[in-house]
């Protein structure tokens, strides 16, 4: 529902901005809880907004009226080099603030968390209008950085789901931060118990699992972090039917923050080439969620409704024969994503990277695949070939 600045009144819940004078980017979401948070949208050129109904807190039912101006709804950019320029840029960013914590936490140097807060307010601003550049960027890989890749892509999967789940930009920021941090105590396991190709021995797996103890020792030390942050870190390994640890609560005793986290941290882990574990199309890794008893069910099909049948980044090959990244899910059928195509799998030669819209075309996914099905080295590809022939808009 869309409604001028003029219209607004305390209670509404504000999705987003659809029209403004000024120039200032403003994105929050979240309720109006005064006139004065109106008085100042005002005073900073907003004009019209878009109100979600259903969770606007009114007396008074809320009604459109036939006569109010009609504003086209901000687009999600499209994959063009500067979208995936721009989104690199944050995702460098962020892999260099989690390494200097991850490495003062090593030589016990004071750390300093107001980064991370700032950067996954980055992440959810940047999620709103270059969304799809920056979900592409989860899926490249890099086998030899898991531990750092693995909590930024948890933290802008999260930022995602949170967003999806209709929660306010504060509400994701701590969902984000959450899942950025849940693994910080990893840093302090070994790393030949964290890479071992061979099964670990009872007293390497409690050591393994001390992670989340440890964790939540490192951040709580800290003043200011939000409550819902500590609780993601705690209980991101409960499991909803009471197999998980470290306590081996249930159902609703968990979180929803740590919930949500459980199926982010699994989904990750499963696309991602790891010493012990071959990746999986994320394709694959969806339904294996989908059957996973100890997760949330419901949030499970929220979380696939939210990524897609075939999430933005996954590599897919198509009836024609062609291989290709997915660029931007299917507006109307979720297994007609546009798809930017550049390999020939008949050939075994890659090919000029073209835009093919599923929804438009007689071709069809046949199967989501991974880059090691086609001895593919994607980081590299991804970004010395890849981004620079993308279209520039």
């Amino acid at each position: 529902m869309q409604v001028k600045i003029d219209a607004l009144k305390p209670g509404m819940y504000v999705t987003q901005v659809l029209k403004q004078s000024g120039t200032m980017e403003i994105r929050s979401r979240g309720l109006v809880k005064s006139q004065a948070i109106i008085d100042q949208l005002r005073s900073k050129g907003i004009e019209v907004v878009e109100v979600d109904v259903r969770k606007s807190q009114m007396t008074v039912p809320l009604s459109v009226k036939p006569e109010e101006e009609k504003v086209e709804k901000p687009k999600k950019k499209n994959l063009t080099s500067k979208t995936i320029t721009d989104a690199n840029q944050l995702y460098n960013q962020a892999i260099t603030i989690q390494s200097q914590l991850i490495k003062s936490l090593q030589s016990d140097a004071p750390q300093d968390l107001s980064q991370m807060s700032k950067l996954s307010a980055n992440i959810i601003k940047t999620l709103f209008d270059n969304q799809n550049a920056l979900l592409c960027l989860t899926m490249i890989k890099n086998a030899d950085e898991y531990l750092l890749e693995h909590s930024i892509n948890c933290g802008i999967l999260m930022a995602m789901f949170a967003s999806h789940l209709g929660m306010s930009d504060e509400e994701a920021n701590h969902a984000c931060m959450g899942a950025m941090l849940m693994d910080i105590g990893m840093a302090e396991i070994p790393e030949k118990i964290r890479t071992s190709t061979t099964e670990l021995s009872e007293a390497e797996r409690d050591l393994m699992c001390s992670h989340v103890r440890l964790g939540k020792q490192i951040v709580e030390q800290f003043e200011g972090i939000p409550p819902s942050v500590l609780t993601t870190i705690e209980q991101h390994h409960e499991r909803h039917d009471g197999s998980g640890y470290p306590q081996g609560i249930k159902g609703e005793q968990i979180s929803q923050y740590a919930r949500m986290a459980a199926i982010i941290d699994s989904y990750d882990a499963m696309v991602s080439e790891r010493p012990f574990q071959k990746a999986v199309a994320p394709a694959v890794a969806l339904k294996r969620l989908n059957q996973q008893d100890n997760l949330d069910k419901e949030l499970v099909k929220k979380f696939i409704h939210c990524v897609g049948v075939h999430p933005v980044g996954s590599l897919v090959r198509l009836k024609s024969g062609k291989l290709g990244i997915v660029a931007q899910l299917g507006k109307k059928d979720l297994m007609k994503p546009v798809i930017m195509t550049f390999y020939n799998v008949n050939s075994g030669h890659y090919s000029e990277i073209k835009r093919v819209d599923l929804s438009q075309v007689q071709d069809e996914i046949v199967s989501g695949v991974t880059p090691a099905d086609f001895n593919i080295n994607l980081p590299k590809f991804f970004h010395e070939v890849f981004v620079s022939q993308l279209p520039d808009r």
